[in-house]
């Protein structure tokens, strides 16, 4: 999972629209690909062909909704680990592919790499991070949310 920057003529307005769009919520319809590409003047083929490209040239890693697995149960932890530069790519391959983590990205700090665990219980993240830990060798950092706050957060395409 190697990080790059897209040049700027990867994306044309119309990619730049439905990422835009798409931040702000998804219609919970019996065709909401149909719907969602009529408000950008797309039919629902072209909106899912278009989320795939944006997802095979990097654009996007994923397109779904956010769950809060808290407020259904469970629950979630933001954490973080100290990768050698040489080997993040396949630390990260390591990482991602527990289910249970939501996103990771990577941090220009000692701990390099972060992600979110969201588990059916408390007691999974720490057996999560445990096979993490002997996975990878490393020691899995937990930063358990002690307060919530909303901001907002949008990128602009």
């Amino acid at each position: 999972m190697s990080r790059q920057t897209l040049p700027p003529e990867a994306l044309d307005d119309t990619d730049r629209a439905i990422l835009n769009s798409l931040q702000e919520g998804f219609p919970l319809t019996p065709r909401p690909f149909d719907d969602a590409g009529a408000a950008l003047g797309l039919s629902g083929a072209e909106l899912i062909g278009r989320l795939e490209r944006l997802r095979a040239i990097g654009a996007i890693t994923r397109f779904g909704p956010f769950y809060d697995a808290a407020a259904m149960g469970g629950a979630f932890c933001l954490c973080a680990l100290s990768a050698p530069q040489a080997d993040f790519d396949r630390i990260a391959d390591l990482v991602n592919a527990h289910p249970e983590v939501a996103h990771n990205y990577a941090r220009d700090h000692a701990l390099n790499m972060w992600f979110v665990l969201a588990t059916a219980t408390r007691e999974a993240i720490a057996e999560t991070a445990g096979q993490i830990e002997a996975e990878t060798g490393l020691t899995v950092w937990r930063f358990p949310k002690l307060r919530e706050f909303f901001i907002g957060f949008r990128v602009a395409a």
